[in-house]
């Protein structure tokens, strides 16, 4: 295996890892809440209502 096949296959092995580590966190967040977290748009909403109070349709005018 060369070295960029051997970086290209760490490199898959470690978004795996971390994209479990991220579902298994928003798992426990959502048990510990006790209700899913939005996702999508709802969750940019949320979060950008949560820093400033504006909407991000506010935002660009």
């Amino acid at each position: 295996m060369t070295d960029q096949g051997k970086t290209k296959a760490t490199a898959t092995e470690s978004a795996t890892g971390l994209h479990r580590s991220a579902k298994a966190e928003e798992t426990r967040t959502e048990n510990l809440k006790g209700s899913d977290l939005r996702k999508g748009a709802e969750r940019v909403e949320e979060r950008s209502r949560s820093s400033d109070g504006k909407s991000p349709g506010d935002k660009q005018v």
